[in-house]
């Protein structure tokens, strides 16, 4: 199956190594003396083993996807607490929400219709039922309703704010000879509503062909990046963007030719992506600010690349962390320092954090896990023992007070082969 734009950049940047190693535990980088922990829960799916977390309003509720009964087809979920709420399709046999969603009410994400893709694009990469068109859709009060395209067959939507707009890219009626097959037309960033009806391109960077939007924040600024035209890799994205006020602008890079996007971006402007360093062989999360531009934000200790795929009101950032061999791990950056997640997880969870999507405003996260227990590979949600989770049970010792105890050790796995065919697969065909 596949997931949301963004994850697929990240799935595929952090998959593009070699399988991984098994690897003696490791200290991690801490964040104090005294941390926050987390209670970590399995969230449920529609009968697969395989399914993902990628946005976390922050009334708690939870946005994502999961594999039906079987694993060929995957649908859109909505986690409200106890509840798996089965989104469904725009008449296709696959969908997935966007990323994130910051709406309580409105989710966003990508369908595949009943109609037959005339071009053979497969334009969102689900692995079942290839030749079918793709559109963004909303969803609200039960109802999936298509997005718009600029002109040609495929939309898709990435993030919605809590303004209602929603953000992704379109296809436009552009064939584009130079286009890396089989991939065919052009496709722009685009913002849709918050009201029927409306829809706003956004241009690529000056002498790239296509563009596509990542994140939106709830002020209209909006994040992607740009690059040449082609089915999704790492190398279409020359360019990481903030498009704000008519213009668009070039956040720079960590000193690499490509693989430059800008994942997200929060209220106060912040934004947080991931950027090629010199030479093109490795990449690292970055944090994007308007007075200091953008900055290297590292790895874990001992790994090789990094993402940062969402930042908090909170300033705290999310995403993952990986070594040479592909072993990856949720990571946190927050007062200046990362910690692998894992490190901060209470007991009592068979699940291992690989990446982390999403990150609220009550500091709740949501992302992607694999359970050696029993081999499935679902989605969680990490939920901080602070003073705003006080009634969570599990974050309450026997002296009343929330535990907030040293980092833990943590072993880093092997991903058995069909845990990591999935985070492929999640990269749609090695899309970033």
């Amino acid at each position: 199956m596949k997931t949301h734009a963004k994850w697929g950049i990240v799935a595929s940047i952090l998959m593009t190594a070699a399988p991984p190693i098994q690897l003696a535990a490791q200290g991690q980088t801490q964040l104090g003396k005294k941390q926050i922990r987390y209670v970590v829960k399995a969230l449920s799916t529609l009968g697969g083993t395989q399914g993902g977390a990628n946005g976390v309003p922050n009334n708690g509720s939870v946005a994502g996807w999961s594999n039906l009964s079987g694993d060929q087809t995957e649908h859109a979920v909505l986690w409200r607490g106890q509840t798996t709420i089965d989104l469904g399709t725009l008449g296709g046999a696959n969908s997935a929400s966007g990323f994130p969603i910051k709406n309580n009410e409105v989710v966003a994400g990508n369908s595949q219709t009943s109609e037959t893709d005339p071009l053979n694009e497969n334009f969102c990469t689900f692995s079942s039922y290839t030749t079918y068109l793709c559109r963004g859709f909303r969803w609200q009060d039960g109802t999936m309703t298509a997005l718009p395209t600029l002109g040609g067959n495929n939309s898709w939507a990435t993030v919605v704010n809590r303004r209602g707009q929603i953000a992704g890219f379109a296809e436009t009626s552009t064939h584009d000879p130079s286009c890396i097959a089989p991939q065919l037309l052009d496709f722009e960033a685009v913002v849709w509503g918050p009201h029927e009806g409306d829809m706003q391109a956004l241009p690529p960077f000056p002498g790239d062909a296509i563009g596509s939007a990542f994140g939106l924040n709830d002020k209209g600024q909006v994040v992607g990046a740009s690059g040449i035209c082609g089915s999704w890799s790492p190398t279409i994205y020359i360019h990481a963007l903030l498009w704000q006020d008519g213009s668009v602008i070039n956040l720079g890079s960590l000193g690499g030719q490509v693989l430059n996007a800008a994942l997200f971006i929060n209220n106060h402007g912040e934004v947080v992506g991931a950027s090629d360093l010199p030479g093109d062989l490795a990449y690292h999360a970055f944090l994007w600010t308007k007075d200091d531009g953008m900055r290297d934000l590292g790895t874990l200790p001992g790994d090789a690349v990094s993402t940062a795929e969402s930042i908090n009101e909170q300033h705290q950032i999310v995403g993952a962390s990986c070594d040479s061999n592909g072993n990856c791990r949720a990571a946190l950056w927050q007062n200046g320092t990362v910690a692998d997640l894992n490190s901060l997880v209470l007991p009592g969870t068979s699940l291992y954090l690989l990446n982390v999507s999403d990150i609220n405003d009550r500091g709740e996260i949501a992302g992607y896990a694999y359970d050696a227990r029993t081999g499935d590979s679902p989605g969680f949600l990490a939920i901080p023992c602070d003073a705003e989770h006080a009634e969570v049970e599990a974050c309450t010792g026997q002296d009343g007070t929330a535990a907030q105890d040293e980092s833990l050790e943590v072993h880093k796995i092997i991903l058995p082969q069909h845990v990591r065919a999935m985070l492929q697969q999640r990269a749609g065909i090695g899309r970033r």
